[in-house]
């Protein structure tokens, strides 16, 4: 029979490596919880992690002063992440809805930098108690940290793939706290001779977990209703899909979808944005018979491409599941898109459009490329001279491409370097802007290999906005927002191509948007 020595150092290895699954989750949470708050998922999940590795060396060096009571000590570290962790989420979206603007920003990274350090606790108090049963300090001190380093991976892997897009942020949150709790009154239960005054720790681990149990069940509830006030209208759908927060909410006839907080159309004005990201490029190509849209998963530019009766494939490239099944299955974006993703000419491929241009060996009359603003590293892949060398790549001889390009009146030089970008591949361009009410005035790109000669654009199918005289107008820019750009001292601002190698645009997408 194993000694009573024996039990409780394998409890003790078995809980560095539960609550180490437990830390890496509420890191990842954290991370995940700024980018769609916040904002820039790079630039959140750097600040996370920093702040969580900073607190975990502080609290590190803090436990060389705890010598005594080390489980009772351990046991309210789980009490202390179990509380602060399990109501992280639930807090940060209420402070969203009702506290001033940068305390959410605040809290999470001071939320962030304290459970570090109680992580940061928890690993040397488990090792000097592991050493003073009995075990030999270099092979508690490897074992506990093996349990460490295995938990943070499968803590990874459990957040990615089944908490985020199963559970959402505000249950995955109180969950892996009741998990924190349920270590610590294992611990309390199994070193309960060696703990003095047990019924204080016993009352306390009962009152959290009624706190966390009722925060698992109504919690998501309360938080619905605060993240309610994050947008004008009601929300009609609200989901956490693998990849990004996915919200739909509706006003009368306003249908208007959300991806992390980012306005992707509004009902009421998307036939503005839409006909001059199609109609251009459809026309202008010699053929339309193989079409490609790279984005574009809520299926709108996909009903105007159908409009082309020689159309014969149209293969969609969306990064997300969620977005083109919300498309395929939602009564109001199926109003939309008028079913446009059930038409037997659609090929949906769930992917990464830089990924789907580099395996594939299709080439197409007409690309289209609806995708969000390069406001993160792995946007900003699809910004590159790399990206845009694919497109031409794939492009047939007469083909043409239209691409969304954000706004050039408030994020002017991200324009015009998108349009270097372009231009450095060898493609010809033309450049075009739109006012649409919900977003404010919008810039397009247009390329082919072939000269492109807008007046000779001939509209040929019903639209709702666009004309032809309209979309010669769309070639003028004005003096604020053209690509003769100078900087406060009144010199000319150079424009170099976007690379992977040399990413510019993102601090450029940044520092133009930080007004907005």
């Amino acid at each position: 029979m194993e000694t009573d020595g024996i039990k409780k150092s394998r409890l003790i290895y078995w809980a560095s490596g539960i609550v180490s699954i437990c830390g890496i989750i509420f890191e990842v949470l954290f991370g995940a919880l700024g980018s769609y708050i916040l904002g820039d998922g790079v630039k959140q999940y750097t600040i996370t992690i920093s702040l969580f590795l900073t607190g975990m060396g502080i609290g590190a060096s803090i436990s060389e002063k705890v010598m005594k009571n080390l489980i009772v000590t351990f046991i309210w570290i789980e009490f202390m992440v179990a509380l602060i962790g399990g109501f992280s989420s639930f807090t940060m979206f209420g402070m969203t809805a009702f506290a001033p603007e940068g305390t959410d920003a605040f809290f999470l990274y001071l939320v962030t930098f304290t459970i570090g350090a109680l992580t940061g606790l928890e690993l040397p108090i488990l090792i000097r108690k592991a050493s003073e049963i009995g075990v030999e300090l270099s092979r508690s001190t490897a074992r506990v940290l093996f349990s460490d380093y295995a938990g943070g991976l499968i803590g990874g892997l459990l957040f990615a793939f089944y908490l985020r897009p199963q559970m959402g942020m505000v249950k995955s949150a109180f969950f892996v706290a009741c998990i924190n709790l349920s270590v610590a009154v294992i611990v309390l239960y199994l070193f309960r001779k060696e703990i003095k005054r047990i019924s204080i720790h016993t009352a306390a681990a009962a009152f959290i977990g009624i706190l966390l149990v009722a925060g698992l069940f109504f919690g998501e509830e309360m938080a619905f209703s605060f993240e309610q006030k994050l947008y004008k209208d009601p929300i009609v759908y609200s989901e956490d899909s693998a990849y990004q927060k996915i919200i739909l909410t509706r006003d009368q006839e306003d249908t208007r979808l959300f991806l992390d907080g980012s306005l992707q159309f509004s009902s009421t004005d998307e036939h503005r944005y839409h006909e001059t990201l199609v109609h251009p490029p459809m026309e202008a190509a010699d053929k339309k018979e193989d079409v490609l849209i790279l984005g574009g998963g809520d299926g709108i530019a996909a009903k105007e491409v159908l409009k082309y009766s020689d159309v014969q494939q149209l293969t969609i490239v969306d990064l997300d599941p969620a977005v083109t099944e919300l498309a395929s299955t939602n009564f109001h974006l199926k109003q939309l898109n008028e079913d446009a993703l059930d038409d037997e000419r659609v090929q949906i491929q769930n992917g990464d459009a830089f990924k789907f241009l580099e395996d594939t060996n299709a080439f197409f009359d007409v690309v289209i490329i609806d995708l969000p603003d390069p406001n993160n590293e792995s946007l900003n892949k699809l910004y590159t001279r790399e990206f845009y060398s694919l497109v031409r790549n794939h492009l047939k001889p007469g083909g043409a491409a239209m691409i969304q390009a954000t706004s050039p009146v408030f994020a002017r030089e991200v324009y015009w370097t998108i349009d270097e970008t372009v231009r450095d591949t060898g493609l010809n361009v033309e450049n075009f802007h739109v006012d649409i009410p919900s977003f404010g005035n919008w810039g397009f790109i247009m390329a082919s290999r072939n000269k492109i000669d807008v007046e000779g654009i001939e509209l040929t199918q019903d639209t709702k906005f666009l004309t032809k005289e309209l979309l010669q107008s769309m070639t003028v820019f004005g003096k604020d927002e053209d690509r003769e750009i100078v900087n406060s001292e009144g010199e000319s601002v150079s424009l170099d191509p976007n690379t992977l190698i040399h990413p510019n645009l993102i601090q450029k997408y940044e520092q133009a948007w930080q007004n907005y």
